[in-house]
């Protein structure tokens, strides 16, 4: 096919970017090119705010044609968690003759080679990052996001994360040199002489299993970092999250036709009802390749059972905050008010565990008694939330009804310091939005151990009453040990305790941040900089992004000749 990108275009437009994001990984300085203001849009033929939504609007009710081999329904039911119903309809595809046309255009890809890979996949981001309010809308109503958080982390932020994926996937192809002369000296005789190649070559289709609350933040690192090494890519959404990773595979196939490559490199699985049609193409002989975020139950069949392929997963954890002292007590409580706060927490970052002393804190203005701390940091949530629209913009949606449940169940596991409140959202009066419910547990206790080394999804957390700083050390090294964390907090001014915790962390890799006051918060993670996830407990089995994340992606194959 007649390529109307060509791949000397791409790379002059480009390269400069990818320069940029392998130098960001490499010094982990801040770096972005995708700017996180929404004013930002609607120059060079990005869409500004009302172009964006007009986008959105015109998607909805409509069948989404991608125009993808072996179409055999049309497949749709997505629901707002803001109320409203989507109304769009998706190929449902006969993976027998979808997985084969996939493959098909494998050879082309991989004999394009690293540099044209990468630049391939920074147009498609380009393209995506155009589209950003579009973006926002899809993410918006299909995770419960509020719209700013929406337009943020389901566009500058994935789509760092996706690039970030690709500088990554291009150092470590490169870092075998394409060719190479070979000759070992045999004294008087001549040398043995070789020509050497060096290829990476797919390992086969990258499957992508979407979530439902982060569908590109979690997908585009896995989608781009497989593309980017030579693999053809087929997306599977969550039912509940379907449309931002469409209109991704829209993107995607778009560009590589223009670029002369065949579209079918990137698909969509889009299933039935209840079909379950992951665990089906998880264990196809075609899947090289599995990128999967949820519940720790299905990751833990797919590295059970997709044999055939190299499998990375982020599950649940069991997220962590040590409280000792803090020379900063109002900005401690603001900053764990709005961590608790934020999307509900529904991000799998969320701190859940708070380790308190039972005999209370050290903090400037005086000590604080466990109660004292539980009291007032609901008062934190409570100001932080009081006024509906602010809240709104900070909570957005429950995301489905297991996480209200759960939430409507926790007041009953212990004392409850911070009761959960409805709130009503004028814009979508169909939103299920709730404050988050504090719960105070006494860790001693054994009946409370259930409650509080179980991942509890949503906005729920639990205030432990521990015997001590060691004891909190020791509880908090069998969390991550037994339950795995995404992330831990710890706030102390004593030396030797910040020691302790992070040899605690050291040993059982989990990601660490100490003393956060200001607007940097234990939940949220900045690309090219920070891991999300360490791959070393049993929240996850791989981070978000490093070397080990693409490297197993492709394999180098050698040709030898006869010099």
């Amino acid at each position: 096919m007649a390529a109307e990108l060509t791949a000397h275009e791409l790379i002059a437009k480009h390269r400069p970017t990818l320069d940029q994001a392998l130098e960001a990984i490499r010094t982990r300085a801040y770096w972005s090119p995708h700017p996180e203001h929404p004013k930002a849009y609607g120059e060079n033929g990005s869409l500004d705010a009302a172009a964006g939504k007009a986008a959105f609007d015109a998607v909805l009710g409509t069948r989404l044609d991608l125009g993808q081999p072996g179409t055999d329904d049309w497949v749709g039911g997505e629901v707002s968690p803001y109320g409203i119903e989507l109304g769009v309809t998706y190929p449902h595809a006969d993976v027998d003759v979808l997985l084969p046309a996939m493959k098909a255009g494998q050879r082309a890809w991989r004999d394009a080679g690293a540099e044209t890979r990468a630049v391939v996949c920074l147009e498609i981001l380009k393209r995506i990052s155009d589209r950003t309010h579009e973006f926002a809308h899809a993410v918006m109503h299909t995770s419960g996001q509020a719209f700013m958080m929406a337009l943020q982390a389901g566009g500058p932020h994935a789509q760092d994360r996706g690039l970030e994926a690709v500088a990554y996937a291009y150092a470590e192809q490169v870092r075998t040199p394409g060719t190479a002369e070979w000759s070992k000296p045999q004294g008087k005789r001549d040398p043995l002489a070789l020509t050497k190649a060096f290829t990476p070559v797919p390992r086969g289709i990258g499957l992508v299993i979407g979530c439902n609350t982060f569908p590109t933040w979690n997908g585009y690192p896995g989608l781009f970092a497989s593309l980017a090494t030579g693999n053809a890519v087929l997306v599977k959404p969550h039912p509940r999250a379907v449309l931002p990773l469409a209109l991704t595979v829209q993107v995607a196939r778009q560009v590589l036709t223009e670029a002369g490559f065949d579209p079918n490199l990137v698909a969509l699985a889009a299933e039935r009802p209840g079909e379950g049609v992951a665990k089906t193409l998880a264990t196809r002989p075609e899947i090289g390749i599995i990128d999967y975020t949820g519940s720790t139950s299905f990751g833990d069949w797919l590295e059970a059972n997709a044999r055939q392929a190299q499998v990375y997963t982020e599950k649940a954890g069991v997220n962590t905050v040590v409280v000792e002292s803090t020379d900063d007590y109002k900005g401690m409580l603001s900053n764990l008010a709005f961590s608790l706060s934020l999307y509900s927490g529904q991000m799998c970052t969320t701190p859940q565990n708070l380790l308190i002393p039972r005999d209370g804190i050290r903090t400037e203005a005086g000590p604080k008694t466990f109660d004292e701390v539980t009291a007032d940091l609901a008062r934190a949530v409570d100001g932080l939330l009081g006024d509906d629209a602010r809240a709104n913009a900070l909570l957005g949606a429950i995301v489905n009804p297991d996480v209200k449940a759960r939430l409507e169940a926790a007041a009953g596991l212990g004392e409850v310091a911070l009761a959960s409140r409805e709130i009503s959202n004028p814009e979508f009066p169909g939103a299920v939005v709730r404050t988050p419910v504090i719960v105070k547990l006494d860790g001693a206790k054994p009946d409370a151990e259930a409650a509080y080394m179980s991942e509890c999804f949503g906005p729920v957390s639990f205030a432990v009453a521990v015997d001590s700083v060691t004891d909190a050390l020791e509880l908090l090294r069998r969390t991550i040990r037994e339950k795995g964390a995404m992330t831990v907090g710890a706030y102390t001014t004593d030396t030797e305790v910040e020691r302790a915790v992070e040899e605690v962390c050291l040993e059982e890799a989990a990601q660490l941040s100490l003393n956060l006051t200001g607007g940097v918060y234990v939940n949220q993670t900045a690309a090219f900089s920070d891991f999300h996830g360490s791959g070393g407990n049993p929240a996850a089995n791989a981070a978000l992004t490093d070397g080990a994340f693409v490297a197993n992606r492709f394999r180098v194959v050698e040709v030898r000749r006869q010099a």
